[in-house]
């Protein structure tokens, strides 16, 4: 027989569940896209992450805090945001730009791989 108590925590867990798997709710990309997302560093304040994107290669909604990125290659991904609408986000090598917080879906339907480096702030300092 189930407790009150139980059934209550198993209705938590699931509702929990169903919210974090919401294809509307973004979460973090390292745990969401390992293949294209890889922690190269982290700390108290910082996480700098490698973003590869082959061609042809779509990620799923996820999220970024305030950060810097670093193109390094020429690349342009197409971001497609919560509300349904696109933008392209082109970035040259070695280029170097600050970026707001951010939900999106990366897809790269160009012909050439992407590769960036992003640092994001932990500090919440944008």
């Amino acid at each position: 027989m189930i407790t009150k108590l139980t059934l209550s925590a198993v209705l938590t867990v699931a509702l929990s569940s169903a919210t974090w798997s919401s294809p509307g709710f973004a979460q973090d990309p390292v745990a969401v896209d390992p293949d294209h997302h890889k922690v190269e560093f982290e700390n108290a304040h910082v996480r700098v992450l490698r973003i590869d994107f082959p061609p042809g290669a779509m990620s799923v909604m996820h999220q970024h805090p305030c950060g810097v990125v670093i193109g390094l290659e020429d690349s342009t991904l197409v971001f497609h945001m919560p509300d349904g609408s696109e933008r392209e986000a082109p970035i040259n090598a070695r280029e170097v730009r600050a970026v707001r917080p951010t939900t999106h879906q990366p897809e790269n339907r160009s012909g050439k791989h992407a590769e960036v480096i992003l640092v994001e702030l932990k500090d919440g300092g944008c």
